[in-house]
């Protein structure tokens, strides 16, 4: 079984867990804690290389780090590519190219022919060998009429899954009852964005939702403690936040 084969049987196996990665360490991390497979999030990758997120990470850098974080690990890999880029087929030979053997690709909640076509091409250029998980952006930024919201996000998951997506990804919707309602009527996996004040992954798994993401959420802790340490360091001279880290071995054995 190809690790794209194992990536796609994890979605119809329970919940497919995914605490999201952003450089090889990380993924070996997540990996050792016990992840079935590894996602990486376009924020926190973003950030690491200098570069804020939304669509400006160039191919090369991108395709560099999930080349990085699949060599790292030996779980299937799953990269956020946003949009797609100019170049959505391109995009996705890089990605796999790279070790990939899934996307996440979003409609930042703009016109629903346009991500119906990105999806198409990436599904032409990835193949059976691509896992296309399609975004939709209408709870995450709070498009529309509210009423409207549900119904919409439902019609556009079907558009996505005819053009060939493989699951459908709904940031911003933890309410229980909605998440009823979308896996009830989205025969593909959905995927939740999950966090502090969400349902825990057991009440999310017995809704029916397929795969549960945390976005940048594990980068953002790592970031604050790096934020913490420092300004204790520069305010006081004191080294308390320092306690407590991973040792300086444990990571070199970690990435040998």
């Amino acid at each position: 079984m190809t690790l794209a084969d194992d990536f796609r049987r994890l979605h119809a196996e329970g919940v497919l867990v995914l605490p999201n990665a952003w450089d090889a360490a990380s993924a070996r991390l997540v990996e050792r804690a016990g992840a079935a497979a590894v996602a990486t999030t376009s924020g926190a990758v973003a950030w690491s290389l200098g570069v804020p997120d939304g669509d400006r990470l160039p191919l090369d850098l991108l395709a560099g780090a999930v080349e990085r974080i699949a060599g790292a690990v030996a779980v299937p890999v799953t990269a956020d590519v946003e949009s797609g880029g100019p170049d959505v087929a391109a995009t996705v030979r890089a990605v796999l190219a790279a070790g990939a053997v899934g996307i996440n690709l979003e409609d930042g909640g703009g016109p629903v022919e346009a991500h119906r076509d990105r999806v198409a091409a990436a599904r032409d250029a990835g193949g059976r060998d691509l896992f296309v998980n399609a975004r939709t952006d209408l709870y995450l930024f709070g498009i529309g009429d509210p009423d409207d919201r549900l119904a919409e996000t439902i019609s556009r998951a079907g558009i996505y899954g005819e053009a060939g997506a493989d699951g459908i990804f709904v940031p911003g919707v933890t309410d229980p009852g909605v998440l009823r309602t979308l896996v009830a009527e989205i025969p593909l996996p959905v995927n939740v964005l999950a966090g502090p004040g969400a349902p825990p992954v057991d009440e999310l798994a017995a809704i029916g939702v397929r795969r549960v993401s945390v976005g940048t959420g594990l980068a953002e802790v790592a970031y604050a403690a790096a934020d913490h340490a420092a300004r204790e360091l520069l305010a006081t001279g004191t080294y308390g936040a320092l306690e407590g880290g991973l040792a300086y071995g444990d990571l070199q054995k970690l990435l040998d």
